[in-house]
């Protein structure tokens, strides 16, 4: 029985350890590629609607349609626990996103209905994307607004 006790102590304290070094580093290069594949695709719409480059339907749905395919993404093994800006070098994602999981989700969920409206708009013109790039916009920023600790 006591063979048996200090095997199972001694498991689980390897366990918890192994638990206690996970490196989250390819879970954070992997959300951080999602926001780079947002923001090149935010940066074609954007340039469009500001008329520093020729409306192009084909260029602006197929901007759209990446953006709505990176909101499908489940976010939840993007963001292990222990992955915030007090845990690791190199992102600013605030400690709260774990502790108000459900408002984060909701957030993301947002930014999903309005890129699925700016899929619409794309198609419309380039008057159209302003006002959906608004949206898309505010999405981002109630997010950032909460969960985004300040750069520097």
């Amino acid at each position: 029985m006591n063979r048996i006790l200090t095997a199972v102590t001694a498991l689980s304290i390897c366990t918890a350890g192994i638990a206690a070094a996970q490196d989250y580093s390819a879970n954070l290069k992997a959300r951080q590629g999602q926001f780079r594949i947002l923001a090149i695709n935010l940066g074609t719409l954007g340039a469009m609607a500001k008329g520093e480059v020729d409306y192009d339907a084909d260029a602006a749905t197929m901007a759209a349609e990446s953006i709505v395919s990176v909101s499908t993404i489940h976010q939840q093994p993007l963001w292990p626990e222990g992955s915030s800006e007090m845990d690791m070098d190199g992102t600013r994602a605030k400690a709260e996103i774990w502790d108000n999981w459900e408002d984060f989700a909701s957030k993301w969920s947002a930014l999903g209905d309005a890129a699925e409206a700016m899929q619409t708009a794309a198609g419309e013109g380039a008057e159209a994307i302003g006002p959906a790039l608004g949206e898309l916009g505010g999405a981002c920023k109630a997010c950032h607004d909460d969960y985004r600790a300040p750069q520097g």
